[in-house]
């Protein structure tokens, strides 16, 4: 039986690659969708979504009417409530309703209700809205796009910070993220993808490469060969 892999890409077209080739995707956006669902995850979020803005053109599929539909079905089964997170971080709340609109549109056809619309701040983010018992979409340029797409092309995906929350700090939260998505590959034999969700942000190509060696140093790629 040949032993998993752990690969480190970029941009929404590395994930699309990523699920095509099987993997379990994680999605690295720093600042901020993975630390604004890492902090929605660790106040009682259910389940958690990227998809990518209204408006916006990128060159890989992405649906968030699909993404919109899957989870309100989630959120009907657990009865639980949608919260949807959005751009701009500032300003007009109509702006960030403008964006999210399919999202949003597909989330009303399913019949779940949304209870907020807020913006993508991060940690902080906990502090404007209750997340308990929820499912939250982020809508979003760059983290929200590679999920929409990897999530399009077939792929289970997850999201991983290695910034601060609200209560954890250091490498908790990366820890947090490394466990679910190992949990899943292990459980379902997938190789891991870590997705830097923007090449050009430095900070989000640092994180992804801590975090798949996070990955290999916990003794991911041995588990196979250790049974």
């Amino acid at each position: 039986m040949s032993l998993p892999i752990v690969s480190v890409t970029a941009n929404a077209s590395g994930a699309v690659r990523a699920a095509k080739n099987g993997d379990a995707v994680a999605i690295v956006d720093v600042i901020d969708m993975s630390t604004t669902l890492e902090t929605a995850l660790e106040f009682g979020a259910l389940k958690v979504f990227g998809a990518c803005p209204d408006g916006l053109k990128v060159p890989v599929y992405v649906c968030p009417e699909k993404i919109g539909a899957a989870a309100g079905k989630f959120a009907l089964s657990r009865g639980c409530r949608i919260i949807i997170v959005s751009e701009p971080r500032s300003g007009d709340n109509r702006l960030r309703e403008a964006r999210c609109s399919s999202v949003k549109k597909a989330v009303i056809n399913t019949g779940a209700e949304i209870s907020a619309i807020v913006p993508n701040i991060g940690a902080e983010t906990a502090n404007l809205v209750d997340f308990e018992n929820s499912v939250v979409i982020a809508v979003t340029n760059s983290g929200g796009v590679a999920f929409d797409a990897a999530f399009q092309a077939g792929a289970e995906v997850f999201t991983i910070t290695v910034a601060r929350t609200l209560r954890m700090k250091a490498g908790e939260p990366a820890q947090k993220g490394i466990e679910r998505i190992c949990s899943y590959a292990l459980k379902h034999n997938k190789n891991i993808s870590v997705v830097a969700a923007s090449g050009n942000a430095i900070e989000d190509i640092l994180a992804a490469q801590y975090i798949a060696q996070r990955i290999i140093e916990g003794g991911f790629l041995g588990v196979k060969d250790q049974k």
